[in-house]
Order: C-alpha cells, then structure tokens, then sequence
C-alpha cells in the first residue's frame, strides 16, 4: 500500500473513490465501494459451495455502512481511506463467509425438508442491490422460506382436512336415522292453522316420540301437553314423559317420550313419530344448523315437519336428497286475519285482549308502565324472562288477571294466548349491528298471534301510530321468499373437530373452526358448514387457557350472554377453574332476602346465571355438581321476577288511580 503522505486530491468525489478503490485493490479482494439509498458502505463478494451447491453472494458485512453522502463528502481522501482499510480487514471478509455458509447450510437443510430446491430462496444473495446488512438480508429470506413452509403445510392440513370430512356423507353420520326407512309429512300454513295441534295429537297417539321445540318455554309447554294426552282413551293411562332441555332435565322413569329443544334431540333412540316444530328457521342464521340435524338426524319411523308454507322448498329438497318420501299437507288459518282501519293513535283507544308489541326490554317496560298509569292491568313477556316467568305472565293474561299482554317478539314463538289484536309500537328491531325494518316474515308471524281460534272469531293488527300503521299493512301483503333449497346449515360436532386435529395436530379451537369453515370438503354447497361468531369469540380467549379440544369446544357453547358483565364474568370463572381442575359448588345464599334487595335486571341475570350452571352441570358433574341446587336457584329468582313484574304492575296502577292526566302526560312524551 502507498505511503498515505502520498494520497493525491481532487475536487471530484467520484474520481477520488474510484482511485481509493483501485489504490487499495478493492475489486481484487471482492470488495465494492457502494452508493445508494442514502448511504456509502462496503459490499463483499464472494462464493458459498455446499453439499454440490455453488452459491454466489454479494452482502454487506455488519461494519459495512461507512457514512452517510452527505458526511462523505466532507471526509477527505486520507479520513475515507483508513475508514474502508478499518473495514475491509481479512478477519471482516472471513467473518462474513463463515456467516454466509452457516445460513446456505440451514437454508438447504430447511429446503431439502419440503423437497424444494433451496436456490429458490438463495440465489439472491447474488442479486440484490441494498445496502441492508447481510443479517437482515438472511432474516427476510428465512422468513421466505418459514412463510413458504407455512404455505405448505396449511395447504397439506387443509387437504387432509378436506379429505376427512366430506359433508356430501352428513347424513351417513346419523346411524340410526340413516338405516330406518322414514317418512315425513309437512304441515305448513300460518299461525293460528292448527298445524301444531294436529303433529302433537299424532305424537300423542304413537307409542314413542320426541317433540323438538324452537325454547324452552315451548318445551315446556307440549311437554305438560303430552302428560295431559291420554292416548288409549279417556280411561288410558297417562304418557310417561320427560323434559329434557340444555338447562334442564325431568327424567321419568320408563318414559316413552321426550319434549326437548331442538338441540338436544337423541339420535341414537329409535322412535314412532317426531315432531320439529318452527321448520322454517332452517334459514337461521345463528341457529339453522340445528334444524339441519334434526331434520337428517331424527329416528323416528315418522317425522312431522311443522312451520310456515316457505320451508316447503327447503323440506322438498332436504326429502329428495334423503330418499325420504314425502307427503304436504298446507293448511290455512282457521280464522280471518285483518288490519284494523286505522292506527291506535291513543293510549286511551287500547282494551282488553290487545297485546302491543315493542323490540326492547326497556321499551316493553315503559309501555307496561304507560298502559298501567291508565288504569289497566298487564302481563309482560320478553326474551330475558326464563320460559317459567314468561309462562306464568301469559297465565295470568290467559285467566283475565291482566287486561293486556305487552312483549316484544318473544311473543311470535309459542305461548298460545286469547290475544284479540295486535298492535305494533314500531316496525324497526336492532339485529345486533344495526336498526332495520322486520321482515314480512316476522310481522305476519307476529300478527297472527291475533284471533285465537276457539276465542276469537276474527284477529286484528294495528299499529299505533299512523307510519307503524301503514308500514305494517304493506308488510301484510308482502309474499314471503321461500328458504333457501340449498347451503343447508352444518355445524361442527366435536367428534368432526378431534378428527381435523388427528390429522392436523392442531389443538386451537379458534383453527380447528376455521378450518372446518374453510377446508372440510363441500362437494355441491347442499350442505354447508358454519359456526357462530360468539363462539368464534369465545374461542380465542379458551385458546389462552390449558384446556382440552373438548372442554374449549364444551364452553364456547354455553347459553350465556357475554354482552352482560356479570355472565360474561361467571363464564370465565367457570372456565378458568376447570382449566384448573378446580370444582365449582355452588351454596344458597346465608341471607334469604338477598333477592329482595336487588333490581329487577339483576334478578333476571341470576335467574340466567344458574340456568348456565346447570347447563355447565348436566356436561362436567364432576367440577360443577350443584345442579339440583343451580335449578332450585333459578326458580327461586324466576319466581321473584314474576312477583317483581306484579308489584310493579299494581303500583303503577295504584299510583295513578283516579289520576285521568298521569297517562296522557306519559302518551305525550312517547310521541
């Protein structure tokens, strides 16, 4: 090397580089002096060879950035000089070839895994023009090669996905159902038709079967219908029945049938008749894989498919692809059904047998309370009251006790009551994202909840308002479209999730669920998979805790709303002590009036609350074995929101009685 003393100077930077370059033999040794993106720095050239690989690089060394232009310039010949000799020591070039060779090593082992050719990933290290040192270079193609890797196997586990479950087979995975030779009969028509009572007189005369009901209340109630039923006669002996419901259980001993939801229907018990009550929520969303099952999965020598006349293309298709034969009957409403000539307009202008209709707890509660100031008694009924509440409410309706029944759409379901007109408060529901016209669907199931037969000649519809009014009578005429005769919902059965993880070795619920929404084999879309978005949800946070496929997939199920703090709070104490493997007992409040001293939405909740614990119970007796007591429990608080409701009743009719302004001053402020 020259004598520094001997550096010559020029005012061109480029001249004095290219001559430091030449002066200091950088090309020689597989070094370049570099200029771009802002920096000046060293690139060192050179070549890997492994296991028959030549692979050639052209990296930057760690020390390799010398400065930025800006600072170069005002460095002069001598100062750049002894930076690059600084940086351009042997012991810099061999650190970087040992370095390069350690990762064309890892990334041919890595390659030669999937059976790649790993020049794929490595011939770059001769191409790319950065001035990134080599480790991040070596980072981003790793990340190359795990992304590829990744891309790989989710590819491989959505193919043996696919291959291991095949949904063109669902039916074939109901055993007993598969193998009987059955039959359906569809009794479609409107509420108020007498559908229902002609599938239960048929269950009732049969020597077994199931009753499938939509809630609760609904089992209940064709479950005390069917004890009631003498099927050998006015001197026969009465059914032996049981309820069985996800929070409850009343086995009878030797009994030949069950009134059940929907949900909980026994596919391994061979019976006469079936009855699946409300068949048109095939199309639901939340819910519709529930009536998929039924329908596929019911054992039953005859199966009643009762619901509204638009499930008949949906029932038709269901029986072809089944080879089931089937027979339609349509029956018409037994009475007339007619809007009233004008809205209601005014609190005053409603009477007796009337039922108004709102689509909010808070709502129902401030009309019971404006129709109660004027003098008139009434019955509440809503979807957070449990089925015994809403039951011993419309009772009270039923007998004459109140005057008028006011409820949201938890009305439209069940809950056979003398109701003479309905009147519709709104015609606008929240659907859980956004406010929105009902559809005609529901308003006309709602309607004719009016004119019960045998009471009533003839049912009426009003709303109370003129816009409500008019809204309604469009909706009235409105034809309904039929549901859908394909994408019949499927949802996933832990035994279809421990066979995606067998294959997969996948053990995250929120995976196992994606891929049975995205990779099981969907041959012609007739049967489709789908899964709530609460359980999605509830998914990625059981994913957190040490917890079996099954007990994730057990309490992502349970009914419980996590839109209430002190569920959603009760559910993840559940779940967190059975990650634990710790029992949860449950122990009767010390102090008996402890309901007395709460409001009416927190005896609601811990009627719920113990409901879930029961549910919970009835599936891990062993960490949660208070059942009895959570069932006790819950009655105890559901008898106390029935008396909540009454008191409340009286006392507003009591406050305003004899006080004809009260209930204008409350009609005003509505409108």
């Amino acid at each position: 090397m020259s004598d520094h003393r001997d550096l010559p100077t020029s005012d061109n930077l480029e001249h004095d580089d290219a001559f430091l370059e030449r002066e200091l033999g950088l090309a020689a040794r597989g070094v370049e002096l570099v200029k771009m993106e802002g920096r000046v720095f060293l690139r060192f050239s050179g070549e890997v060879q492994y296991d028959g690989l030549r692979v050639p690089y052209r990296l930057v060394p760690a020390r390799g950035v010398l400065a930025k232009p800006s600072k170069w310039r005002k460095m002069d010949l001598l100062a750049r000089r002894v930076l690059i000799e600084e940086r351009t020591h042997e012991e810099d070039l061999r650190r970087l070839h040992l370095e390069t060779e350690e990762f064309v090593r890892d990334i041919a082992e890595d390659a030669d895994e999937f059976g790649w050719d790993p020049m794929t990933f490595l011939d770059v290290l001769d191409e790319l023009e950065t001035s990134e040192p080599a480790e991040y270079v070596f980072q981003r193609i790793s990340q190359r090669l795990t992304h590829a890797a990744e891309r790989e196997e989710e590819e491989r586990h959505a193919a043996r996905t696919k291959e291991s479950i095949n949904l063109a087979e669902y039916p074939q995975s109901f055993e007993v159902a598969s193998r009987m030779q059955r039959k359906f009969i569809a009794l479609l028509g409107p509420t108020n038709s007498g559908k229902t009572h002609r599938a239960m007189e048929a269950l009732a005369k049969a020597a077994s079967g199931v009753y499938l009901a939509p809630l609760r209340l609904l089992a209940l109630e064709n479950y005390e219908r069917l004890q009631a039923a003498r099927p050998h006669g006015a001197h026969g002996d009465a059914l032996k029945v049981s309820l069985i419901t996800g929070e409850e259980r009343r086995l009878e001993e030797g009994a030949t049938h069950v009134a059940s939801t929907v949900e909980m229907l026994d596919t391994r018990t061979p019976v006469e008749v079936a009855v699946i009550d409300e068949i048109q929520m095939l199309a639901d969303r939340d819910r519709g894989a529930a009536w998929t099952a039924a329908v596929v999965g019911a054992p039953a020598n005859v199966v009643y498919l009762v619901g509204a006349p638009e499930a008949r293309r949906a029932i038709e298709a269901l029986a072809e692809r089944l080879e089931v034969p089937l027979e339609v009957h349509v029956l018409k409403r037994m009475g007339p059904l007619s809007m009233e000539p004008s809205s209601v307009r005014k609190l005053s202008n409603l009477r007796r047998g009337d039922a108004v209709i709102c689509f909010s707890r808070r709502e129902v509660l401030m009309w019971r309370d404006m129709i109660t100031e004027k003098g008139l008694s009434v019955a509440t009924v809503y979807g957070n009251l449990s089925p015994e509440v809403r039951r011993a409410q419309a009772e009270r309706f039923r007998e004459g006790q109140a005057d008028i029944v006011v409820g949201t759409d938890a009305l439209a379901m069940g809950l056979n009551m003398p109701i003479a007109r309905i009147v519709m408060t709104t015609t606008v529901k929240y659907n859980g994202y956004e406010e929105e016209e009902i559809p005609a669907a529901l308003a006309k199931q709602i309607a004719g909840r009016a004119g019960r037969y045998g009471v009533h000649e003839e049912g009426f519809v009003a709303g109370y308002d003129d816009d409500t009014h008019q809204v309604m009578r469009a909706l009235m005429k409105e034809k309904i479209p039929p549901v859908a005769a394909t994408g019949f919902a499927v949802a996933p059965s832990l035994e279809q999730l421990h066979r995606i993880a067998a294959v997969t070795g996948e053990t995250s619920l929120v995976k196992l669920l994606k891929r049975f929404v995205h990779n099981i084999d969907v041959p012609d879309g007739f049967f489709y998979p789908r899964i709530q978005d609460e359980q999605n949800e509830r998914a990625e946070w059981l994913d957190t805790l040490p917890l079996s496929v099954a007990e994730k997939f057990m309490l992502s199920l349970v009914p419980i709303s996590s839109r209430v703090p002190v569920l959603q709070s009760a559910w993840e104490h559940w779940a967190l002590s059975l990650a634990k493997k710790k029992v949860v007992k449950l122990q009767p409040n010390p102090n008996p009036q402890h309901l007395f001293t709460m409001n009416l939405q927190e005896i609601e909740d811990t009627c719920r609350l113990y409901s879930a614990y029961a549910w919970l119970g009835y599936r891990e007796p062993e960490y949660f074995p208070s059942i009895e007591l959570a069932l006790a429990l819950a009655r105890e608080a559901a008898e106390r929101v029935d008396a909540v409701l009454q008191q409340q009743n009286s006392a507003a009719r009591k406050r305003q009685g004899g006080k004809p302004g009260g209930g204008k001053r409350q009609e005003g402020r509505r409108r």
